[in-house]
C-alpha cells in the first residue's frame, strides 16, 4: 500500500475572494480587521485565503443585511465552524432567529400593504 500526501489546498488572493463573494476588496480587509477572517501571506506580502473564504464572506454579508454586528457574527463563527453549540450559544442563535423573523414579518406586512395600494391604483389609473 502506498501512502500519498494530500495536495496542498489552493489559496486565493483577496481580489478573487472579493469577486467571488460580490464584495469589495476593502470589505474583505474589513472582515479581516474585525477578526472574522484570517489570511496567510505570500512571500511578496499578498493576502492569501482558503477557497472556502468566499462562502464565509457571503455568510457575513447575509448576517450584516439581517442586522447582526461584527461582534455577533464573530460569536456565531464557532457554531458554524464546529457544528456544535453550548446552551448559551443556542440561546443566542434562537434570539437572533426570532429577531430576524420579526423583521421578515414586518417586511411582509409592508409588502402586503403595497400590494393593496397597487391593486387599488391599477383599477383607477
Amino acid at each position: 500500500m502506498t501512502v500519498t500526501d494530500a495536495a496542498p489546498e489552493r489559496l486565493v488572493r483577496i481580489g478573487e475572494v472579493a469577486r467571488g463573494a460580490g464584495v469589495s476588496v476593502r470589505a474583505v480587509r474589513y472582515y479581516e480587521q474585525q477578526g472574522l477572517l484570517s489570511a496567510e501571506r505570500s512571500p511578496s506580502g499578498q493576502r492569501l485565503y482558503r477557497q472556502d473564504t468566499v462562502t464565509r464572506v457571503r455568510f457575513f454579508q447575509q448576517m450584516y443585511a439581517a442586522g447582526l454586528t461584527s461582534r455577533r457574527i464573530a460569536e456565531l463563527l464557532p457554531c458554524w465552524d464546529s457544528g456544535h453549540t453550548d446552551a448559551e450559544q443556542r440561546a443566542m442563535l434562537h434570539a437572533e432567529r426570532d429577531r430576524i423573523q420579526a423583521k421578515v414579518d414586518d417586511l411582509q406586512a409592508a409588502l402586503d400593504r403595497l400590494d393593496e395600494v397597487i391593486s387599488v391604483t391599477d383599477t383607477h389609473p
